[in-house]
């Protein structure tokens, strides 16, 4: 695919850093906004461009901070549909957090066991231990070990 023009990718990354910067001062609405402003920058079709699939996380991440979990999920799901959406453990992340809220457990195990095997419980580190806790309910634990806690026990060991 082609590049963005450079005025174009400045003002989406100057946009980027500002939605980063109010969510991470729990101002989620205002991130929402930045990264929205920056997403509609892209030309079409959005979901092509490599900021497509970053601005969705995003957008989706303020909507989840937020308590917007619906919203969380429409985001998130035009986002697996950009090019390296799928396999992103991100978004399978939140893709799980947000299912296991809406109450669809069958889609937050499947998604949140995802981001597990690809990043390990690190990628869970920051958020409510619940969503860690459910996943590994799902999940057996490796061979030779009886559950999940001997098998982090050992690993903190190495």
């Amino acid at each position: 695919m082609a590049e963005l023009p450079d005025d174009v990718h400045a003002e989406i990354v100057r946009l980027s850093a500002e939605g980063d910067e109010a969510a991470s001062g729990e101002r989620f609405d205002q991130a929402l906004e930045r990264f929205q402003a920056a997403y509609n920058l892209l030309p079409e079709p959005k979901q092509e461009w490599e900021a497509g699939l970053w601005l969705l996380a995003g957008i989706a991440d303020a909507h989840f901070l937020a308590g917007r979990f619906a919203d969380s999920a429409d985001a998130l799901r035009q986002a697996l549909n950009c090019p390296a959406g799928i396999g992103n453990p991100f978004v399978h992340l939140r893709s799980g957090q947000v299912a296991y809220e809406l109450g669809d457990r069958e889609r937050a195990a499947d998604e949140l066991a995802r981001a597990f095997l690809m990043e390990g419980r690190e990628l869970f580190e920051e958020d409510d231990p619940k969503y860690l806790a459910f996943v590994l309910t799902k999940l057996r634990p490796p061979d030779g070990f009886s559950s999940w806690d001997e098998y982090f026990e050992k690993s903190e060991e190495v």
